[in-house]
């Protein structure tokens, strides 16, 4: 393998990935804006900096993009404004970056290099392009659940219900073959720029893989930005024995895993020895609640934090969240290593030696859903 560029690669996943490939002795470009709201830092790390090709500019700069894919072989699509949240008031913003950025780079290899020499692209899809993903039915099988009744929300009841016989159901991992149904704008973006790679790739008669990453958690993940990282919100309330307040009843649960497992998947992508172009997910296949996380976190660092759960829920957050990871197993031969145990003491540990971050930026984002209609309150609770 020759040149590989990846978008975005200043970010927490590519700087893990750049690591392992020039580990490996392959040749890196990284593309970046060092966004605000995710770098703490506008530089990269020495040990990166020296071995890689840096190029500062954002994914819509035609000039700029058109030049840094020039001699690449590989693409890694890491680029993209990340949080579901975020994305249901900043629509404009995140369709800008990660549907026209996209547009953009598959523009520029169809039309303006004419040597293009791109073998495979690898884009960050998401699992939040299934919404709320598949579960089970005693009477009606596997079932695929449309958004939440806001009304039922509101009065506590946060489950979902059988969209044919409406009975109760249990969760089932869910394969790539579940239909699209984003609850979120971010959701959407993702489906429209996977699949934008994908019928590119498909034309061209390249190898691509969307790789439907599920909570990527790790050291080195952003501990400022709210609107992403769970346990990095967490662990900024515990270590300052804040609060740790959860939205609904703590029992949603999400497929969380660890950094070093994703960049093995992706790097298995990049020397694929076969034929394919499609969808894979990258989990773990376990689902863990926000209260066992927040319960976690709160013992590790021995915080004086009440966890409260508020009863309280964000338009466009799902219930569950587990991947079926057997396609992953046979195409890559891929198997997580990190439990979340390891994982979370791995993070926690690191959390241990960097700055403690203020929580203001957190209490803003939560302030602007209410303000937005985006937040949604059990009845007996004042939403002020």
């Amino acid at each position: 393998m020759g040149l590989i560029l990846i978008t975005g690669g200043a970010g927490f996943i590519g700087q893990n990935l750049a690591l392992r490939l020039i580990a490996e002795g392959k040749k890196v470009r990284i593309l970046d804006n060092f966004s605000n709201q995710v770098h703490s830092s506008h530089s990269l790390p020495k040990t990166l900096e020296s071995n890689v090709d840096l190029v500062r500019a954002d994914i819509r700069d035609r000039d700029t993009l058109q030049k840094a894919l020039k001699g690449v072989e590989c693409i890694i699509h890491l680029a993209a404004e990340t949080g579901t949240g975020q994305s249901m008031y900043e629509i404009e913003k995140y369709f800008s970056v990660n549907v026209q950025g996209t547009a953009l780079l598959i523009d520029i290899l169809q039309n303006e290099l004419s040597s293009n020499k791109v073998e495979s692209i690898i884009v960050a899809s998401s699992r939040a392009i299934y919404g709320e993903g598949a579960y089970r039915c005693k009477n009606d099988g596997v079932v695929y659940p449309a958004r939440r009744e806001k009304n039922r929300m509101v009065s506590g009841y946060f489950d979902l219900l059988c969209p044919k016989c409406c009975g109760g159901l249990v969760l089932e991992s869910t394969p790539e073959t579940a239909p699209f149904n984003p609850m979120s704008m971010y959701g959407l973006t993702k489906q429209i720029q996977e699949q934008a790679i994908l019928l590119f790739a498909q034309t061209k008669g390249m190898n691509a893989f969307a790789l439907r990453y599920q909570n990527v958690y790790g050291p080195g993940q952003s501990l400022k930005n709210p609107y992403t990282g769970l346990l990095a919100i967490f662990s900024n309330l515990a270590r300052q024995n804040k609060p740790i307040e959860i939205y609904e009843d703590g029992q949603e649960s999400r497929d969380f895993v660890y950094i070093s497992d994703v960049v093995e998947a992706t790097a298995k992508c990049i020397d694929f020895g076969g034929d394919f172009c499609g969808a894979v997910n990258v989990g773990s296949a376990e689902a863990t609640t926000v209260l066992d996380v927040a319960t976690k976190i709160k013992k590790h660092f021995n915080a004086a934090s009440e966890i409260k759960q508020t009863g309280a829920f964000r338009l466009g957050d799902i219930r569950h969240n587990i991947a079926d990871i057997s396609l992953a197993s046979r195409l890559l031969d891929y198997s997580p290593k990190i439990t979340f145990d390891q994982g979370l003491s791995n993070f926690l540990a690191w959390v241990e030696t960097q700055p403690r971050e203020s929580i203001e930026s957190y209490t803003k984002s939560a302030l602007e859903l209410v303000s937005k209609g985006l937040m949604g309150f059990q009845s007996h609770l004042d939403s002020k």
